[in-house]
C-alpha cells in the first residue's frame, strides 16, 4: 500500500470551446491559479497544490452538453480557505454568463460545509466550498457520504 499526496491535476474536456475557454481564463486566475500553458485547443493552470486543464472536445461531440450523473465526472469542487471566499466567488459568478445552480448555502456533507454550485458554458458542474479545519478528512462525526450533490 502507498499513501498518495493529493490530486496532481484534473483535465476537463468541453464543448462550447470559445465560451468555456474565456470563462476558465477568467475563473481560474480569480481562484488564484497561475497560467502555465495555452494552446489552440487547451489551457492549463496550477495553484493550491493541483493543476487544472481545460480542452476542446473532439468535433464529433462539439454540440453535446455535460450530463451530470452520466459516466465520468459528476462535478469538480475547489476548496476555499473561508466562507467569505465562497461569497466572493458567488459575487464573481454573478458577473459571468453562467448558470448558478445554488448560491452560497450550508450543506449536510460535513460540519460547517458551505458552498456555491454552478455550471460552465458547456454545463460542467463546478463547486467552490469551505469546510472548517480538516472537515471530513478527519473522518469525524457529521460526515455524510450519501449526501445529495445535485
Amino acid at each position: 500500500m502507498i499513501e498518495i499526496n493529493g490530486v496532481a491535476h484534473v483535465f476537463l474536456t468541453v464543448s462550447e470551446w470559445e465560451k468555456c475557454r474565456a470563462f476558465y481564463e477568467t475563473l481560474l486566475p480569480f481562484l488564484g491559479l497561475k497560467h502555465v500553458f495555452s494552446g489552440k485547443d487547451n489551457i492549463y493552470y496550477i495553484g493550491g497544490r493541483t493543476g487544472v486543464g481545460v480542452g476542446r472536445c473532439e468535433e464529433t461531440h462539439a454540440r453535446e452538453r455535460f450530463v451530470q450523473g452520466g459516466v465520468g465526472l459528476h462535478h469538480l469542487c475547489f476548496r476555499c480557505r473561508s466562507r467569505e471566499d465562497v461569497d466572493s466567488v458567488h459575487a464573481f459568478l454573478k458577473t459571468q454568463n453562467v448558470s448558478i445552480v445554488h448560491g452560497p448555502q450550508e450543506g449536510p456533507w460535513a460540519p460547517g460545509y458551505y458552498s456555491v454550485l454552478f455550471e460552465d458554458p458547456a454545463g460542467v458542474r463546478l463547486e467552490v466550498n469551505h469546510v472548517p479545519g480538516k472537515g471530513v478528512f478527519e473522518e469525524g462525526p457529521g460526515f455524510n457520504p450519501a449526501g445529495d450533490y445535485r
